[in-house]
């Protein structure tokens, strides 16, 4: 059976509460790169890499008897995307798989960490026991055609239970 996720209600975590706009980001780069004594190419290469990082940050369980993962999403490509859809395999502590989510997690800015929370119906956190990222159905940047993510994307885990591909 496969579930749908749904998202819990977070915006993109912006410095102060507040969304940065463009030029603030552009400024805070600079100041950064100053601060660290990087200049030139190597100083803005090493700030984007060009990655989409998907990092499970923890699991917890909910009141409704769902367990809810807490992802954070670091996106240092070249493109904010408009599109981007993860059909994950939640995989018990016996390596079986238990049921399959997808989950939407569009859209996310360029240069920005974004915190998404999700549900896993009907789970005990306890009982997860890998996290497996079999296909990403949607991966558009913003005003482009979709495009394959996998090349670009690394994937993290500060739970107990791995995210792998």
């Amino acid at each position: 059976m496969t579930f749908r996720a749904r998202p819990v209600l977070m915006g993109p975590i912006g410095w102060g509460g507040k969304p940065l706009g463009h030029l603030d980001r552009v400024a805070a780069v600079a100041a950064l790169g100053l601060a660290l004594g990087l200049s030139g190419p190597a100083g803005a290469q090493s700030a984007a890499d060009g990655r989409l990082t998907v990092e499970l940050n923890k699991l917890e369980d909910g009141e409704t008897g769902a367990c809810r993962a807490f992802f954070l999403f670091r996106n240092h490509a070249d493109t904010p995307f408009e599109g981007f859809e993860m059909s994950l395999a939640i995989l018990d502590t016996d390596g079986v798989i238990d049921r399959l989510l997808t989950i939407d997690a569009a859209p996310l800015p360029m240069d920005r960490t974004t915190l998404k929370l999700f549900e896993i119906p009907e789970t005990d956190c306890a009982a997860v026991g890998e996290v497996l990222l079999h296909d990403l159905p949607v991966c558009r940047p913003q005003n482009a055609e979709a495009m394959d993510c996998f090349p670009i994307l690394e994937l993290v885990s500060r739970a107990d239970a791995p995210l792998v591909k």
